[in-house]
């Protein structure tokens, strides 16, 4: 079941005309960086895009120029594990692993539980706050960790949000949804008790 919607989904992200790609990415980026949660955190853990993930360089932009500590995972995939280290810079220092992701060569080792925020990559996203990854489980075992306190903002198109996804007694929701076209939020999160959407106020591998 999870392969066949992995399957739809990457091929309505194929079919994307890549101007409006771009255009819904920086309308979501902008949405993001409006969040109060986003604005109040002082260390952010983002992510490095590959094909068909929107590019959320300017929220990596936007967080540096308001004095943030920005983290990426570093993946390790004998351990099936990933941590976060602090990124410097989107050119210089980065190397090529499995799948064509991307990652800091060298990288200080930030403690999980210091993270404030968490951008979380997905093929597919429900309205309870479920996340259809790339089967690889690695932002599952993370947030698993006792720990882990951040606050996991998922980031996506419009059509990667379906009705319902098939889900693991495992699998870990984000608290918030983010898309060019709404901000969803759910019960983990500290401001609501149920899902509401609201406006904008105020391919390759990955380790999923």
């Amino acid at each position: 079941m999870k392969r066949a919607v992995r399957n739809q989904v990457k091929l309505a992200l194929a079919a994307m005309n890549s101007t409006d790609a771009q255009d819904a990415g920086k309308t979501a980026c902008r949405r993001l960086m409006q969040l109060p949660e986003f604005v109040q955190s002082r260390s952010i853990m983002a992510y490095l895009p590959i094909v068909g993930e929107i590019d959320i360089t300017p929220v990596i932009l936007g967080a540096w120029q308001a004095g943030k500590t920005v983290l990426v995972p570093k993946v390790s995939w004998d351990k099936k594990h990933m941590v976060a280290v602090e990124l410097h810079s989107l050119e210089a220092g980065l190397v090529k692993t499995r799948g064509q992701l991307r990652e800091p060569e060298d990288g200080a080792l930030w403690p999980e539980e210091d993270i404030e925020f968490v951008i979380v990559p997905a093929l597919a996203f429900d309205l309870q706050g479920h996340r259809l990854g790339r089967g690889g489980g690695f932002y599952d075992r993370f947030f698993a960790q006792p720990h882990v306190h951040a606050v996991r903002c998922g980031l996506a198109y419009h059509l990667q949000v379906l009705p319902d996804l098939p889900r693991h007694s495992h699998d870990q929701p984000v608290d918030i949804l983010v898309t060019d076209q709404g901000v969803v939020r759910f019960s983990r999160a500290p401001q609501d008790q149920s899902p509401e959407e609201t406006d904008d106020q105020p391919v390759a591998s990955r380790p999923s």
